[in-house]
């Protein structure tokens, strides 16, 4: 079991994130992976996996995620990773407050919240015939205006997206680094990458400032990338990890510390938190991006997604098992986690934690 939970390791770590993370859990003072009870976190998930024999073709499932595997579907996963952040309502800082006026976006009879609604408002935009996903367009305002692009993220209800304006700047960014650097096409700098998911991780990193998901943890510079990486796990689970899709390495990605996932691995026992975080979650009281309890929380819940995928590797080949849970990375582990948690979310009894950033 030491060797699985990693108590003393050495290991250089391919991925600056896997190292960080590990640094982050072993001096973390609120934030707690407790041994006794992770190996029961990693049954249940793994019992659970095999159940549904749950694999990287969950991914186009969704209804809302692109079927065909193409350069649309690239150009649709950027954007869409590019503004994968902050979805949580103000909303819910009241008790007793109307949830259901938090912001969605109504498509195709259906409304969607979260995640869901950032996809759904892109493919409203593309039903409406505006190319929402061309960089070479929203790159500049002179092509896509801010006023058309919140005519995109109209909502259904009386509250906005968060951070509309940050979102704005991320795609005016991006697509003109996109258009300057790349020839207008992230296929470009997946061809760079060689297939390598490390290299396109440094391309991403380097390159697009709004993915550089990093910050100071006692005196040392951490990387967390939930954005840049999510945006490569999607691309390999969009082409089932050929073509574009294809990457030697990609079992080198982490999980993504968003602020979703973290909740239910405290809730399966893979977390566990101080009184005081716990108290601090449960008042609604707002992180500050960078600030020592936030990363706290999205470090040791990369590194408990680490030890449960190692336990879970573990038992695949103890119980000959390859063939109902073919993929046992990072990836498909926070895929399953996330899904997890937003059917489950409501029996929860620790709450999320709340920053407001671009990062997650």
């Amino acid at each position: 079991m030491d060797s699985v939970i990693g108590e003393s390791e050495v290991q250089q770590y391919a991925n600056p994130v896997l190292e960080s993370a590990y640094f982050i859990s072993k001096n973390s003072k609120d934030v707690f992976i407790p041994q006794d009870s992770i190996q029961e976190a990693a049954n249940t998930i793994y019992s659970n996996m095999k159940k549904l024999k749950y694999s990287i073709s969950v991914w186009k499932q969704h209804e809302l995620h692109p079927k065909v595997a193409n350069e649309d579907a690239i150009n649709w996963i950027f954007l869409v990773d590019l503004l994968n952040f902050s979805f949580w309502s103000d909303l819910e800082k009241e008790k007793g407050s109307n949830i259901q006026e938090r912001f969605s976006i109504y498509h195709k009879d259906k409304i969607y919240t979260g995640y869901w609604s950032l996809c759904a408002a892109i493919n409203r935009a593309i039903d409406e015939g505006i190319q929402i996903t061309n960089p070479s367009v929203y790159a500049s305002s002179e092509n896509l205006s801010d006023d058309k692009i919140k005519y995109i993220f109209r909502s259904h209800t009386s509250e906005g997206i968060p951070l509309l304006q940050e979102r704005i700047n991320c795609m005016r960014e991006a697509g003109k680094i996109l258009v300057e650097k790349f020839d207008g096409s992230f296929i470009n700098c997946i061809k760079q990458s060689n297939n390598s998911a490390m290299k396109l991780l440094k391309i991403i990193t380097d390159n697009f400032e709004c993915f550089r998901d990093e910050c100071e943890f006692l005196g040392r510079k951490v990387q967390l990338y939930k954005r840049a990486q999510i945006l490569i796990a999607d691309i390999w689970a969009c082409f089932e990890g050929h073509n574009y899709g294809s990457f030697n390495d990609i079992d080198d990605i982490t999980m993504f510390a968003d602020y979703r996932v973290p909740q239910a691995l405290f809730h399966l026992g893979a977390l566990s938190y101080s009184q005081n975080l716990h108290n601090i979650l449960n008042s609604f009281t707002l992180l500050p991006n960078g600030s020592q309890l936030e990363i706290e929380i999205r470090g040791c819940s990369i590194w408990s997604v680490e030890l449960i995928k190692r336990l879970i590797q573990q038992k695949i080949k103890q119980d000959n098992t390859l063939d109902l849970i073919p993929n046992s990375n990072a990836i498909i582990l926070d895929f399953y986690i996330w899904d997890f948690a937003n059917e489950n979310k409501l029996n929860f009894k620790v709450d999320i934690h709340r920053t407001r950033s671009i990062f997650y």
